[in-house]
């Protein structure tokens, strides 16, 4: 079975998306890596993380228009906003029960 790789955009790579991909590093059913927007993110944003994934989870609307400006020249993989501000500390317990709500609810719908 092919596992579903799933691309996580913040704006710094430090707390939301970097919970998630911590969170969902040992799932059987999908790959998951982690982005950031903003020029000072740990890891930025590039053309290959587009290409590579198969859906993309954005924390907040302002990272999918990032997204579609930077990148939507090419053909974007799905689209998905989070709604889920910037207001947490990495692995806050509010935080994960979120990211874990939104992707389990991702990962029923792609592998059904």
């Amino acid at each position: 079975m092919t596992k579903l790789k799933i691309l996580v955009v913040c704006s710094r790579n430090k707390i939301r998306s970097l919970t998630a991909e911590v969170l969902y590093k040992n799932n059987p059913h999908i790959i998951v890596r982690s982005v950031g927007t903003s020029p000072s993110a740990r890891r930025k944003i590039t053309q290959a993380n587009i290409d590579w994934a198969d859906t993309i989870l954005c924390m907040e609307q302002k990272h999918m228009q990032i997204i579609q400006q930077q990148f939507g020249k090419h053909n974007l993989p799905t689209l998905q906003v989070l709604d889920i501000a910037d207001e947490y500390e990495y692995m806050d317990p509010e935080l994960v029960e979120m990211l874990q709500r939104e992707i389990e609810l991702i990962l029923s719908s792609n592998l059904d």
